[in-house]
């Protein structure tokens, strides 16, 4: 078996995270369960682009108990627990080619490795498998019969690439499913960022002004758990709607050229190019942090910062302080990718568990299709996604009302009233 870690001996190190996760993540065990009974993945290849984490792990373990052959690459060139990529290798024989640290040349070079199981099916984390099959890799097309998204930056890649009428073959969008980003993206991304961030600064966040940009899930999860450390949180927007719940959820809301003067914290959210850029830079605090949590380090203009120091020095693990010509310090966190996985080890298992169900069982989705989906995006089916909220209910021992007779008849009623 081919594979690429940093040290295959950190495997049991890997193995007992691993299985400290999958503790919390009775929804994901529970379908692994019955993969391993009714192999509904029996003889698929399948090519993972994500981050390569603990929880990740358990999800490989799923797809695999579920008769897939799979390959593993990370979706981020910080994200990948180095410990977690050996064990999977040693003692689950899954092909990994993840190193955390790892230069984009490397980072590649790992994708078209996953790529050469020609995959059937595509498990993506920022569409970068999807981007490499339709740009360098196109022999690869004719095999491949669907793939699912995690992201929100993914499914916005995907959703250009169909409307431009180039997307080859179908993806369902996870992100999408209420199970996934109700949680993941607010709660998971919310305590993780936070996180990563004081396990990069160990600064005080009570009392700071505490930047988010975009409001989006995630920003809201960020701003809620900043709020709750307390921070003055400042929204900066460009969705009016957006910037209006802001508002009402008690927040303040204004331009990022306003909120570059006198933010303490900064961290992006928001899935597009340059959200902080050399104007802003310039006209920060002394001493100002700030970070990223969207899935590319792109929200950062990190170029036009570079342009405008006159030096460079990592001061401390995941944090690059740049002095400008002004004077005045601004400090990066991890390289302006991922903070919540950079220098932190990503969402709770308990959280994942959720988005990883919407994963393996929306791959048995497309598997158990038919006839082929059309080469568009689609949502994870109504069925599936309230599925997993009932089962993550019960593994919560938590129990809720039913319907009766009477207010059913009366819901499915228009003649009804007072």
């Amino acid at each position: 078996m081919n594979y690429d870690v940093k040290d295959i001996k950190l495997a049991k190190d890997g193995l007992l995270r691993i299985e400290w996760a999958n503790q919390s993540m009775q929804v994901l065990n529970n379908i692994k369960k019955r993969f391993a009974k009714e192999k509904p993945l029996k003889g698929i290849r399948l090519a993972a682009c994500l981050h390569v984490t603990t929880e990740t792990a358990s999800l490989m373990q799923t797809l695999k108990a579920g008769g897939a052959k799979i390959t593993l690459c990370a979706s981020n060139p910080l994200s990948t627990q180095d410990d977690v990529a050996a064990s999977l290798v040693k003692h689950d024989k899954i092909a990994v080619f993840a190193i955390k640290g790892e230069d984009n040349k490397t980072y590649y070079k790992h994708i078209h490795s996953a790529l050469d199981i020609k995959p059937q099916y595509t498990m993506d984390d920022g569409a970068d498998l999807v981007s490499i099959i339709h740009s360098e890799r196109k022999e690869l097309i004719e095999n491949v019969r669907g793939g699912t998204e995690e992201t929100t930056t993914g499914i916005i890649r995907l959703k250009s690439m169909a409307a431009d009428g180039v997307l080859q073959y179908p993806i369902i969008a996870v992100n999408d499913a209420k199970t996934k980003h109700f949680f993941d993206n607010r709660y998971g991304t919310g305590q993780s960022t936070m996180d990563g961030i004081i396990r990069a600064t160990n600064r005080l966040i009570a009392g700071s002004n505490f930047v988010v940009c975009g409001y989006g899930w995630c920003g809201k999860g960020l701003a809620l758990r900043a709020r709750g450390m307390g921070a003055n949180v400042i929204v900066t927007e460009v969705d009016p709607t957006a910037a209006l719940e802001a508002v009402m959820d008690g927040l303040t809301a204004m331009p990022i050229r306003q909120a570059a003067r006198i933010g303490d914290f900064f961290c992006t959210v928001t899935g597009n190019i340059n959200v902080i850029r050399k104007e802003h830079f310039q006209i920060m605090k002394d001493g100002a942090i700030v970070a990223n949590s969207g899935h590319f380090n792109v929200e950062l203009d990190l170029d036009g910062l570079e342009s405008i120091a006159k030096s460079r020095r990592t001061i401390r693990p995941f944090v690059e302080e740049y002095v400008l010509e002004n004077g005045k310090c601004i400090n990066v966190l991890g390289d302006g990718r991922l903070i919540n996985l950079a220098s932190a080890e990503g969402h709770p298992s308990s959280v994942m568990d959720m988005s990883f169900a919407n994963q393996a069982l929306s791959v048995e989705y497309m598997v158990n299709s038919k006839k082929r989906l059309e080469n568009n995006v689609y949502p994870v089916p109504e069925e599936i996604d309230k599925a997993i909220a009932k089962e993550k209910l019960t593994s919560m021992n938590v129990k809720i009302d039913r319907l009766t007779t009477e207010q059913k008849k009366y819901l499915a009623s228009w003649s009804l009233g007072t």
